[in-house]
């Protein structure tokens, strides 16, 4: 901020300005506030000062809350709520910079960042904090330790910093630019000169910069060019502060008089609509500091140096009850700011000392807050006690300090001699499961140790050396391995095995017999692979997503129905989800969910899979009915507009999935509120004490639903007529039951496992008593003599026993409204339907049966960490798109385990063993419910995505063409030939490791991402020049750009910098899939890895690759440089090796 209009009376404080480094109490300090405060040798406070015990801090009132000394004596210039931590920042006049944590004020850290000058702005960023003093830009982490210093020109006088985005900083100060520096490389990249010098506060909206002057004036500045769009002549004499909110500019400052600057009590304030002042705010302080505090309205926070605050509206008037005021040590607050929750105010006064102000006892300074990291404590007092008889005791354990002196254990070669270990025996598990070639073994690592770390033991007599006699020499019976007995094989974690030629000769085939596609599971995020192929399976569902299409860059229902899109075309072979995830992981609200797992996170299975998925079942439903709300589809993207589902206000998927619900609350003085509302899903609610009952009680799971759908609850709730918080009653009637009744099972105790286990052994033994007692009422019946009721020479028709096993969820369930807004659940079988009939013309009286469609399970697996796998009941309609045989008129159930597909019986898909196999999403569909809608595809992508569009690169030259567009006369036709080449970057790199034999085995590929996409013409005048060379902007981190082989350099595919044609991935995917649509066949050079990356499927007979044009049997594929060599006489990548 400026502090040119400041009170004189501040100079009094500078000899305490420059003595930082060795503090001292300042004698106009006031000695009732240390009392209670202990002071290092340095002279630092150590504690907060807690306010009285009888104050009482009041909700949506802002009251003190603690105050805290930061450096005694010492004036406060900038303070600063830390936007991604609990966490409380605070610079001071001599270059000391402290943190406190959380709102009791609790100290972190605290170090010297400029031994000579004033911090004044500070920014946190996810890795670091950045530090502004006159000249100098430091980036320290928040423990101190400094990630780098740049250092400006000694002329320079900053003042002022803004973040655009999360790599490009402005600086700005007294001189007549301002400099962009790119934090990536710290470098300066650019030099904005500006008309008026002084810019000493700078804000960003969607629309422009704000720059404030210190010669009163605010400009509005253009966010790409930074030229002036307009300017607001505020103050005569110099500006103090501004913030913008909305449509709304709100600035304080000084005004000219004759005897000098004197703070003015009108606030200007500008409508950015209009672009003109509206009537001023007159307050009652002297404004230095304002802010917008946006909670319920578009308040005015406008502070006095004095202490004083008034809030008020920015288009009404100012009342004067509305002040209270902040009680600094000094006689000066001299800065202010809001946490970005809106829930705690900090002050920062001329003594040193730090307020906060909350309107809430326990308040947040972030919405979504990381948990902080904090340091360790010191063990030199407090170490442990070391066991020397424990053979792998580490000695680093013992601090020995650094000493260059020679150590006792370093004894002369005369004292000792060599003893070499003795190298510890093959484990066990690998000898047992070790095939011999030759004399070679070949076993899969058990993975029981950390890679290539092996435990040495000293002691020769260890039983476990000589365990050897456990291992059986023949390898029959080593194929099941011992921990993993109860897991079936099909429900184990699939994984690729890559070879040289990577997934070329891997046999998905064994896995898949089917001719549905399944998913590859290699992709970062690909949990949710099972729930893509339920919703897939969803005709409704996918009918709907394959029609929309927006002008969105990252929206999930578009990727969603592209990859639809894609399982549609497969004919058994697996489709990956590469693009879908891509633009998982750009939504803000997923990594707020937790739902963006790390590598290592996901490959160690340390995330809860059974909370994940459910979140993300409830995640994917709300965002695809979020994106299928708009409504204004543009020109280029017509067709889903057009589409029989779409309605005016309303999105299919609330249609599908949405219940409409009554929510009542019933206080105990007889007050009902009832408040309409709706939800996409329901989530279990068991009975209370359900584990304590060891009798057995049989509970349906149908009454288990219908408490969860009809919850009742006792909860404190606001009630306007006691005007306080109350004991209410909370209960939820259902108004309209959905097509699609979504259920999150919610097993994670295992209270809730135990409970489904008790209730499927009390259903097997009533399912025993039921049967057998059809046969001999008054005879005891045998469990071994179950086999023959389902023999034919058997009386009945029975389910065999093992059908019966672990068995609680029905196929069918029952759904009735009542007149009294009630509902009655209860199982349905089809002997329910040979006594009441169909089922379709009970839903004129309001009942309803709901089928089984899919369960999703989580398999538990402590070797690999887990896996999530599907039951999904697949429609006649899929079968005869896959033409598995004609007239298909059956339904079938199929398990759906990555890349995995095989056919299971319909009783395996509710059957839960609790000790591997939880359930955890369920997924009943109203019978008939495709005859509701219709399920008619169209086509939403258009010609006119090939035609000509921007760049997004700000500096591509406009003289540097590489291509030529199409005109509408040059559309390609059915048959036309396409040229197409692309170009990819490493995204990550490859994990692999060294067989004993010294061959290198690859445990995950390399991450590519595609960077270039070029298409040329086939035929016409024009032949052989491109129509498309589009160069694909990515916000994801690059490892490797590949320039020897792709020509991409670093710059080539940011939009600030990049003079290349940019576009994003999803533009040129759509021009990709318009032609692979019209029929057009591509010649290139390996297109299937192309095709591949850029997450494509095309038809065989649409590919013309010259790979295997030239290739012979028995024989290794040809290079394109050899190719280009031998048919053209060219030098293929000649002038990229020149760069």
């Amino acid at each position: 901020m400026n502090f040119e209009g400041l009170d004189p009376g501040l100079a009094e404080y500078a000899p305490a300005m420059h003595s930082a480094l060795d503090p001292v109490l300042d004698a106009h300090l006031n000695p009732s506030l240390l009392q209670n405060v202990e002071l290092d040798p340095e002279g630092v406070a150590l504690e907060a000062l807690p306010v009285q015990e009888s104050v009482h801090i009041m909700e949506g009132v802002y009251s003190e809350l603690h105050s805290v000394v930061a450096e005694v004596g010492v004036p406060v210039s900038v303070s600063h709520f830390d936007l991604h931590e609990e966490m409380l920042w605070v610079g001071s006049h001599g270059g000391h910079a402290t943190s406190f944590f959380g709102p009791t004020l609790e100290r972190y850290s605290s170090f010297q960042v400029n031994g000579s000058d004033d911090i004044r702005q500070i920014q946190s960023l996810e890795n670091g904090i950045l530090f502004l003093t006159k000249n100098n830009l430091k980036y320290m982490a928040r423990g101190g330790l400094i990630i780098f210093d740049y250092l400006l020109d000694e002329s320079e006088d900053m003042h002022s910093l803004l973040l655009t985005d999360s790599s490009t900083l402005l600086i700005g100060g007294l001189q007549n630019h301002i400099l962009e520096i790119d934090l990536n490389t710290v470098q300066e990249t650019q030099k904005y000169t500006v008309e008026t010098p002084g810019v000493t506060i700078m804000r960003q909206t969607n629309r422009f910069f704000f720059c404030g002057h210190t010669s009163g004036k605010v400009s509005l500045r253009d966010l790409r060019t930074f030229k002036v769009e307009h300017e607001f002549d505020a103050f005569s004499g110099s500006l103090s502060d501004f913030d913008v909110h909305g449509n709304l500019l709100a600035t304080c400052g000084f005004s000219s008089r004759l005897t000098g600057l004197a703070c003015d009590r009108f606030l200007k304030v500008y409508d950015l609509r209009m672009m003109r002042a509206i009537t001023p705010l007159q307050v009652h302080v002297d404004p230095a500091f304002l802010r917008f505090i946006p909670t319920y309205t578009s308040r005015l926070a406008i502070i006095s140096q004095s202490g004083q605050c008034q809030f008020c509206e920015p288009t009404g008037l100012a009342n004067p009850a509305d002040i209270f005021h902040v009680n600094p040590v000094g006689p000066l607050l001299m800065t202010f700011d809001v946490s970005a929750s809106k829930q705690a105010l900090a002050f920062g006064d001329s003594e040193g000392c730090v307020h906060l102000w909350t309107d809430s006892p326990e308040p947040s300074f972030n919405p979504y807050s990381r948990e902080t990291e904090f340091a360790l404590p010191c063990l030199v007092d407090s170490l442990p006690p070391l066991d020397w008889s424990q053979d792998l005791l580490p000695l680093s354990l013992i601090p020995v300090p650094l000493t260059t002196d020679t150590l006792l254990s370093d004894w002369p070669a005369a004292n000792s001699a060599p003893a070499p270990r003795r190298a510890p025996p093959v484990d066990a598990e690998i000898l047992r499961t070790m095939k011999k070639v030759g004399f070679i073994g070949y076993a899969p690592n058990p993975r029981t140790r950390l890679r290539n770390q092996i435990p040495y033991r000293l002691k020769e007599s260890d039983s476990e050396f000589d365990s050897f006699s456990q291992v059986t020499e023949s390898p029959i019976g080593r194929e099941e391995e011992p921990h993993l007995h109860m897991v079936s094989k099909k429900y184990r974690k699939v994984t690729i095995k890559y070879s040289k030629l990577g997934l070329e000769d891997f046999d998905f085939k064994h896995y898949n017999k089917t001719l549905f596609a399944g998913l590859e599971p290699h992709i970062p995020n690909a949990y949710c692979n099972c729930m893509i192929q339920v919703l897939y399976f969803l005709e409704p569902v996918r009918c709907l997503i394959q029609n929309h299409l927006c002008q969105k860059e990252f929206c999930l229902a578009c990727e969603l129905g592209f990859l639809f899109h894609m399982l549609d075309l497969s004919r058994g072979d697996p489709c990956q989800g590469s693009n879908f995830l891509r633009a998982f992981r750009t939504i803000p609200e997923a990594s707020a969910l937790g739902l963006i797992l790390a590598d290592s996170d996901e490959a160690s299975g340390k995330g809860n899979l059974a909370r994940l998925i459910q979140r993300w079942n409830r995640f994917i439903l709300t965002q695809l009915h979020q994106d299928l709300q708009e409504l204004e589809v543009p020109q280029a993207y017509r067709g889903a507009g057009g589409s029989s589902f779409c309605s005016s206000g309303d999105s299919v998927i609330g249609q599908l999935f949405s219940c409409e619900m009554e929510n009542c609350s019933l206080c105990r003085c007889g007050s009902e509120t009832v408040r309409a509302s709706s939800t996409l899903l329901f989530t279990l609610s068991y009975p209370e004490g359900s584990n304590s009952d060891k009798t057995g009680k049989n509970c349906d799971f149908a009454q288990v639903l219908k408490r969860s759908i009809c919850l009742e609850q006792n909860t404190q709730a606001w009630c306007d007529n006691c005007e306080k918080y109350q004991p209410t009653i909370q209960t939820r009637n259902i108004r309209h039951l959905p097509d699609i009744l979504v259920i999150n099972c919610e097993v994670n105790s295992l209270k809730e496992a135990d409970f489904w286990r008790m209730q499927a052994e009390v259903a097997f033994k009533m399912a025993i008593k039921k049967h057998s007692g059809e046969i001999s009422k008054n005879k005891e019946f045998a469990l071994a003599d179950w086999k023959e009721l389902g023999s034919p020479e058997g009386m009945l028709m029975c389910p065999s026993i093992e059908e019966l096993k672990n068995v609680w969820l029905p196929f069918s369930i029952q759904m009735k409204m009542t007149k009294n807004k009630g509902l009655d659940v209860c199982n349905w079988t089809d002997g329910d339907e040979m006594q009441w009939g169909p089922a379709r013309a009970e839903e004129e009286h309001g009942v309803y049966v709901y089928d089984l469609m899919a369960t999703v399970v989580h398999i538990l697996d402590s070797r690999t960490g887990g896996s999530l796998v599907a039951h999904i009941k697949v429609g006649e309609t899929y079968h005869q798109r896959k033409e598995v045989s004609e007239g298909v008129t059956h339904q079938q159930w199929y398990l759906f385990n990555d890349f995995l597909i095989e056919p299971i019986d319909k009783h395996e898909a509710v059957q839960f063993d609790m000790n591997w196999k939880v359930p955890a999403i369920l997924y009943y569909i109203k019978r008939n419910l495709n005859s509701k809608y219709n399920l008619n595809i169209k086509n939403p992508i258009e010609a006119s995505v090939l035609l000509a569009e921007a760049s997004l690169a700000r500096k591509q030259r406009k003289t540097h063409t590489t291509f030529i567009p199409l005109m509408l006369n040059e559309m390609p036709q059915v048959g036309d030939l396409v040229g197409l080449d692309a170009e990819f970057v490493t995204l990550n790199e490859e994990e692999a490791e060294l067989r004993s034999d010294g061959t290198k085995s690859t445990i995950k590929p390399s991450q590519m991402s595609v960077a270039r996409i070029t298409c040329v013409r086939g035929q016409g005048p024009n032949e052989g020049i491109p129509f498309i060379d589009d160069y694909i902007s990515t916000q994801e981190q690059v490892v490797d750009y590949l320039t020897q082989y792709s020509g991409i350099k670093p710059g080539d595919l940011d939009a600030k910098i990049s003079s290349k044609h940019l576009t994003t991935l999803k533009s040129t995917y759509l021009k990709l899939r318009f032609l692979i649509d019209i029929g057009v066949k591509f010649v290139g050079h390996g297109l299937q890895k192309d095709f591949r990356v850029i997450n494509l499927m095309v038809p065989k007979d649409q590919v013309l690759d010259t790979v295997y044009l030239f290739h012979m049997p028995r024989k290794r594929m040809i290079s394109l440089r050899f190719l280009a060599w031998y048919f053209l006489d060219a030098a293929v990548f000649s002038s990229v090796l020149a760069l």
